[in-house]
């Protein structure tokens, strides 16, 4: 029986740790960690996403100012918002919810983002420390998915690791990370040509390429770690980019969808917001 890699329960066992840090804060300072979220536009599933980073700081007692920006908002003025937050020493972190309106240059958005309030882990900046082994807050999916694989004390060291994407803020920090970990890492994508040859090669599978059930779990390995970072509603909760139904009997561990990856997306956002609160009192 493979074990589940069970997000959902991890996360609140950090959140209650969390909580005892928050508390361990305004009672040696007198503050509150605050998180900024930015949300240009009205994407209702940003907007969704924006409530439940908020939910998730009120759960550990910390605050949250939430910036709501047009649908026509400039480059420019996005940029002076960012400005605003950098220089506000009661803003602990800053997200800028993904994706903005078209007219807007991310890249651009994202790097203006202070590196110590970059708790989201967007900046180049960031990513290239990360990549060198300095300090750095980590892309929040990646870094949840480290947490969970660490957490369930899953071997890494010397493993065959096989990301399937290459985002920017999945993909690409996702692989970074398990080859600092000491994993063998291949980066497959769109056009990486016999992907189940290279699935089939894997100790540790993550699906993290945003397409409903690509991975099919006839090209998974016997024993193989699974990790699928995706979600796609369907009429019965919802389904992953990894074949799930029946892995038990193939994997070794996997994350299940939903309740495995997407929690510890949050809880690591949350957890890296209270680090940078506790980094600027030195309390750690």
């Amino acid at each position: 029986m493979a074990l589940i890699l069970d997000g959902k329960a991890l996360a609140k066992s950090i959140e209650d740790e969390l909580s005892t840090r928050v508390a361990n804060l305004k009672q040696k300072t007198g503050r509150t960690p605050i998180l900024a979220t930015i949300l240009v536009g009205d994407d209702p599933a940003s907007a969704t996403y924006v409530r439940m980073k908020g939910n998730a700081c009120k759960r550990v007692g910390m605050d949250s100012i939430r910036v709501e920006m047009s649908s026509t908002t400039t480059t420019d003025e996005l940029l002076a918002k960012i400005d605003e937050l950098n220089a506000n020493p009661d803003v602990h972190g800053i997200l800028l919810q993904h994706p903005v309106p078209n007219q807007i240059d991310e890249r651009a958005c994202f790097d203006r983002i202070n590196l110590g309030k970059d708790v989201d882990g967007v900046t180049c900046l960031g990513f290239g420390r990360m990549a060198m082994g300095e300090s750095a807050y980590g892309s929040c999916t990646p870094q949840g998915i480290m947490h969970l694989l660490n957490h369930y004390q899953i071997d890494l060291t010397g493993k065959h690791a096989v990301v399937i994407g290459r985002s920017a803020i999945l993909g690409k920090p996702m692989a970074q990370m398990l080859l600092n970990a000491n994993c063998t890492v291949t980066i497959c994508h769109s056009k990486t040509q016999d992907l189940a040859h290279h699935v089939g090669q894997a100790d540790i599978v993550v699906g993290a390429v945003g397409v409903p059930e690509l991975i099919k779990k006839s090209w998974i390995k016997k024993g193989a770690v699974v990790v699928d970072a995706g979600f796609h509603p369907t009429d019965d909760g919802g389904c992953g980019d990894i074949e799930l139904n029946g892995i038990d009997g193939i994997a070794s561990a996997y994350t299940p969808v939903p309740g495995g990856v997407g929690p510890m997306t949050i809880n690591t956002l949350i957890r890296q917001t209270v680090e940078a609160a506790e980094k600027e009192a030195n309390i750690r």
